[in-house]
C-alpha cells in the first residue's frame, strides 16, 4: 500500500481587512520535518496516529486528542512515532492573539503537550469549519476566543479580571451593526475599538448577553432573511449572495443547522403550500 502524504493549507482572515491566520490539515506516514521555528504560536490537535517532536532539548509525543503548543522561535522537528504515521490539524497564531484577555504578558506553556478534551474538540471543530469556508467573521469570532481559553487554562499568563458592564447594550450595538452590514460585516476588532473595548471583552459581552458568538447570531439572521427570499420564489443559489453567505453550500450548512432542512426543500415546501 502506498504512503499517504497529504497536507492542505487554508488562509483565513480575522475580520474584514484584518490579519490572516494559516490553518494546516495534514496526514503523514513518513514525512519528517527538518529543524525549524515559527514566528507564531503553533497550536495543533493530533487526530490520528502518534507524532514525535524534538523540542527544548528532548522529545515529546502526541496522541489522538493531544493539543500541542509550540512557542514562537523554538526550534523543533516532527515525524511519525510509529509505522501508521500521524495526522493533525494545526493553526499558526500571532502571539497577540493569546495575550488578548490576559494581563498582557506573553503566555508561556511549560508543558507543550496538553490533555484538554473539551478544548481539543472545540479547536478541531473550528479548524474544520473555517478550513472548509474561511468566513472572516466566523474566523474572528471563534479562533481568538479559543486561543484566549488556551492561554487562560494552560499557560502562565493570568486572566484579566475586569468585568464588562453593559453587556446587553454592547450586544445590541453589535447586532445592529452586523444586521445593517450583513453583506460585508465589520470586523470585531473595529467594533471593539468603536466601543472602547478589547476584542475579547466584546466577545465575552456578546456571548453573555446572547448565548452565542457574533458570527452565529449573524448566520441565524441571514437564514431568517433567506427564508423570506425563498418564499418569494428565488432560488437558493441566488439567495446565498443576497444575504451574505459565501456560496450556496455555506447557506445550506447554516439553513440546515437552524431549520433542519435544506434551502431547496424549504423553498419547495412553501411553494407547494402557496400553490
Amino acid at each position: 500500500m502506498g504512503t499517504r502524504e497529504r497536507a492542505s493549507w487554508t488562509r483565513a482572515r480575522l475580520g474584514r481587512a484584518g490579519p490572516t491566520l494559516d490553518l494546516l490539515t495534514a496526514h503523514f506516514d513518513r514525512h519528517t520535518y527538518a529543524p525549524h521555528a515559527h514566528d507564531e504560536f503553533t497550536v495543533g490537535v493530533t487526530v490520528g496516529g502518534s507524532e514525535v517532536i524534538a523540542y527544548r532539548g528532548g522529545h515529546i509525543h502526541s496522541y489522538p486528542g493531544s493539543i500541542v503548543v509550540l512557542e514562537p522561535g523554538e526550534m523543533h522537528t516532527g515525524g511519525p512515532a510509529a509505522a501508521d504515521g500521524y495526522a493533525y490539524q494545526a493553526l499558526y497564531a500571532d502571539p497577540a492573539l493569546l495575550t488578548d484577555g490576559t494581563l498582557g504578558v506573553l503566555p508561556h506553556f511549560r508543558d507543550p503537550v496538553l490533555h484538554d478534551p473539551e478544548l481539543a474538540t472545540a479547536l478541531r471543530a473550528a479548524h474544520t469549519d473555517i478550513s472548509a469556508c474561511p468566513d472572516p467573521l466566523e474566523a474572528e469570532s471563534r479562533l481568538p476566543w479559543l486561543l484566549t481559553a488556551l492561554a487562560h487554562r494552560h499557560s502562565t499568563a493570568r486572566a484579566s479580571t475586569d468585568t464588562v458592564p453593559g453587556a446587553d447594550h454592547i450586544a445590541r450595538t453589535v447586532r445592529d451593526r452586523l444586521a445593517d452590514e450583513l453583506l460585508e460585516p465589520p470586523s470585531l476588532a473595529d467594533l471593539a475599538t468603536d466601543l472602547g473595548l478589547s476584542r475579547y471583552q466584546l466577545l465575552r459581552a456578546f456571548r453573555t448577553a446572547t448565548g452565542v458568538p457574533p458570527y452565529a447570531w449573524l448566520a441565524q439572521h441571514r437564514v431568517s432573511r433567506a427564508r423570506r427570499l425563498l418564499e418569494s420564489g428565488l432560488r437558493p443559489a441566488q439567495v446565498a449572495g443576497l444575504v451574505g453567505f459565501a456560496d450556496q453550500a455555506h447557506l445550506t450548512r447554516w439553513f440546515r443547522r437552524v431549520l433542519g432542512v435544506t434551502p431547496a426543500a424549504y423553498r419547495n415546501s412553501v411553494q407547494d403550500a402557496a400553490g
